[in-house]
């Protein structure tokens, strides 16, 4: 039994993400955890191109498709059933932080890249995450093949 009840996995869908997946099949596998998962895109919105205005919400719309359905797959390595699977336009940081809080989760999964410096500083999720979460927060190192 594992002394966590539901916990959230944060995936950016990029192909580390198995890694992430892998750990929490390793760790959660035996346990009667409630697991769910979810990718947040940044919104696209409207942009400019030159005197003319551009609606991207078609592109955005595509680009939700095809992450629902990465999702999906790495989702049935997990056995995590639709409904808990979770496609959100927003911030990733504060997406997660608001559906860890909303649906009392108790630990929030992410990779990490291991960024030192700079890139630390300028473009670490897992690092947001960490540092705004109400509950515990673990960092999945993701190898540097």
């Amino acid at each position: 039994m594992s002394a966590y009840k539901h916990i959230l996995i944060g995936l950016d869908l990029s192909p580390e993400s198995q890694e992430v997946i892998d750990r929490v099949k390793f760790l959660f596998s035996h346990s009667d955890t409630k697991i769910s998962i979810c990718h947040v895109l940044e919104p696209l919105a409207f942009t400019y191109g030159g005197d003319i205005l551009v609606d991207l919400s078609d592109v955005q719309t595509q680009l939700q498709d095809q992450a629902a359905t990465r999702l999906s797959t790495l989702a049935a390595q997990l056995n995590v059933s639709e409904d808990n699977q979770h496609v959100i336009l927003g911030h990733p940081a504060q997406e997660m932080h608001n559906m860890a809080d909303l649906q009392q989760m108790d630990l929030i999964v992410v990779g990490s890249h291991g960024r030192h410096g700079l890139a630390l500083v300028f473009g670490s999720t897992s690092s947001s995450v960490l540092h705004g979460a109400s509950c515990d927060v673990l960092a999945v190192r993701i190898s540097n093949n």
